[in-house]
């Protein structure tokens, strides 16, 4: 699932730079990690792509990231044919049927990602893009392809190429 919003009054024709936050959410613990610097590689491969300069000293916007991953539980109750309480009487004679119930437990991983890009100047958020879904194992084992994906997904949605209007569909397509 991937969910974006912006901020509708900025002025995206003003942005044409941008570096990213310090610390990033995925450095809470003080350190950087594999994880940031693969989100670092995959955002600012989508930003170039849309025609904004990397500039740590002065940047138009700064980029935060930050991801979760939760374990989930799905149960599924089904019924199931079979004789139940009935079931003492075995071939000899035929019982009316009853339907017991299953029960089916599936636990899973669900990962999320928030990406924010902030008006540095202002110091406001103006897009923030959120991607979700179910990992597999081979996601957690190599999360690098995950999340290249999901951060090129996200940007397909973002408003603007760089220096230009926010909401006419200057990013979407882009190559």
């Amino acid at each position: 699932m991937i969910r974006t919003d912006y901020d509708k009054a900025a002025d995206f024709s003003l942005y044409r730079t941008f570096a990213f936050a310090d610390p990033l959410g995925t450095d809470r613990a003080g350190y950087t990690s594999l994880v940031t610097n693969r989100f670092k590689q995959s955002v600012r491969h989508q930003l170039e792509r849309l025609g904004y300069i990397y500039d740590e000293d002065d940047p138009d916007l700064l980029v935060n990231f930050n991801t979760n991953v939760s374990r989930q539980s799905e149960v599924q109750v089904m019924p199931s044919p079979g004789l139940g309480y009935h079931s003492y009487r075995g071939s000899l004679y035929t019982a009316w049927a009853t339907y017991d119930t299953e029960a089916f437990v599936e636990n899973y991983e669900v990962g999320t990602v928030n990406v924010d890009v902030v008006d540095a100047r202002r110091r406001q958020l103006v897009w923030e893009g959120v991607a979700e879904g179910r990992l597999t194992e081979r996601a957690l084992d190599d999360p690098g392809p995950v999340i290249d994906q999901a951060v090129a997904e996200l940007f397909t949605k973002y408003p603007a190429r760089a220096g230009g209007a926010a909401g006419n569909g200057d990013a979407r397509g882009y190559p």
